[in-house]
């Protein structure tokens, strides 16, 4: 009777194991497409044991993501002013005050499936000083044509990647804060690509930081965000994550061109 007993006992055992592996095999499976720097990965099934990428490894290998475009706004001049930092006005040397900020763009493009960096794409950024300005414009704030303050471009490198040094901007009325960029591939051919886009930062952060001097000249700002209706047009996508070190912020930018 005792051998019966563990006999049945194996058997129920057996069948359970069976009923797992048929309803593992039977579960529809689940698939992830994503498009990584420098690499193309394939849809595949997820089994039990997948692990989530640690926070380490997610921004080592940063996503690709076409981002959406906005408009260039009426302020963008091409300097042709191939530089990095971008504070100081080459025409004089000064340079303007605000707090330090670096900001990395990684640009790679998408064709299809594959992802990869974007070499030899000329990136423009312009944006307004501290007190609202913008160099070589004539406006509401005044004519500083023939200054190029707060302008620039860089090629992006091997990795796609380009870094400029320039200041938090100020506000001027009728838009929350933001950086104007551009990104070219190909111009010196004209039969290159081009996308432009604005950048745009948490408004709690912005409060701080227009707190201190030489913002806080210029008294609270009129707009934030969510009134901006050029924000409401994508720019949750478009927000630029910062990160304060030593001499102000830093922050960077991962986008992804459709190549065509």
């Amino acid at each position: 009777m005792k051998k019966n007993r563990l006999k049945r006992i194996s058997l129920i055992s057996m069948m359970k194991r069976r009923q797992v592996l048929g309803f593992l095999g039977g579960t529809a499976a689940v698939s992830l497409v994503g498009c990584w720097r420098g690499e193309s990965i394939s849809a595949k099934p997820i089994s039990s044991s997948t692990q989530t990428p640690t926070p380490i490894a997610i921004a080592q290998t940063p996503t690709c993501v076409v981002k959406p475009q906005q408009t260039e706004g009426p302020y963008f001049v091409d300097e042709k002013l191939n530089r990095s930092d971008i504070r100081s006005d080459p025409s004089d040397g000064s340079v303007k005050p605000g707090v330090p900020l670096r900001l990395v763009f990684r640009v790679s493009g998408i064709d299809g499936r594959s992802c990869t960096p974007l070499r030899s794409a000329t990136v423009d950024i312009w944006h307004c000083d501290a007190l609202g300005v913008y160099s070589d414009v004539r406006n509401f704030n005044g004519d500083t044509q023939g200054q190029k303050f707060l302008r620039g471009n860089q090629v992006t490198d091997a990795n796609g990647t380009v870094e400029f040094v320039t200041i938090y901007p100020g506000w001027y009325p009728g838009r929350t804060v933001h950086i104007h960029f551009k990104i070219r591939t190909d111009s010196a051919s004209g039969r290159g690509s081009e996308f432009t886009s604005q950048l745009y930062f948490d408004d709690a952060l912005t409060d701080r930081v227009h707190a201190q001097p030489p913002y806080a000249a210029k008294g609270q700002r009129t707009q934030r965000n969510d009134r901006d209706g050029i924000f409401q047009d994508g720019g949750d996508q478009l927000m630029l994550q910062l990160t304060q070190d030593a001499q102000g912020y830093v922050g960077t930018f991962d986008i992804g061109l459709q190549m065509t």
